[in-house]
Formats: structure tokens, C-alpha cells, sequence
């Protein structure tokens, strides 16, 4: 599993470069590549977390929920809340494109 791995990775390296396109000092300086991948990193992440959170939010409220049918008004807004996670991570990446 590991050469599979490391044989996957020098080989993006080495192809990589063939896709490479040439890029002008003021373009370089700008950044402009840089927001994109800003941008993504920004989505992933949040989308990820929360993820995570939402699982761990529900696993815990239908649990709980199990025990006492009362609880699923207070504990479902927790999910709601997880959820506005990625949406946040979105609007970052929308300002990030924008500015």
C-alpha cells in the first residue's frame, strides 16, 4: 500500500508539469491562482467539520431521543447550527472570489 502511494505521487509530480502553463510577473504577483485554492480550502474544510459535527450532533440527539421523545425539539436545531458550519465556509469562499 505504501509503494502504491508513493508511486502515485511521484508520478503526479512527474506528469504535472506537463500541464503547467506559463503565467506573466503581473499575473504571478496578483495571486490570482492563490484565492482559488484558498477558496477550496476554505469549502473543503468547513464541508468537512461539519460533516463531522453533524454526525456526532445526530448520533448524540437520536440517542437521546430514544430515551425521551421530548428532547427532539431541543436537540435538533444543534444539527441545524452543524450545518450552518459549511455554509459559512461557502460565504468565506464567495468573498474570497469576489475581493
Amino acid at each position: 500500500m505504501k509503494r502504491a502511494v508513493a508511486f502515485g505521487v511521484c508520478m503526479l509530480a512527474a506528469v504535472g508539469g506537463m500541464f503547467a502553463q506559463e503565467v506573466s510577473a503581473a499575473e504571478a504577483l496578483s495571486g490570482s491562482g492563490l484565492k482559488y485554492i484558498a477558496a477550496a480550502i476554505a469549502v473543503g474544510v468547513s464541508c468537512i467539520a461539519g460533516g463531522i459535527a453533524v454526525g456526532q450532533i445526530g448520533a448524540a440527539a437520536m440517542g437521546a431521543m430514544s430515551e425521551n421523545a421530548e428532547l427532539s425539539g431541543k436537540a435538533l436545531p444543534f444539527v441545524g447550527l452543524a450545518e450552518g458550519i459549511c455554509l459559512w465556509g461557502f460565504l468565506v469562499a464567495l468573498l474570497i472570489m469576489i475581493l
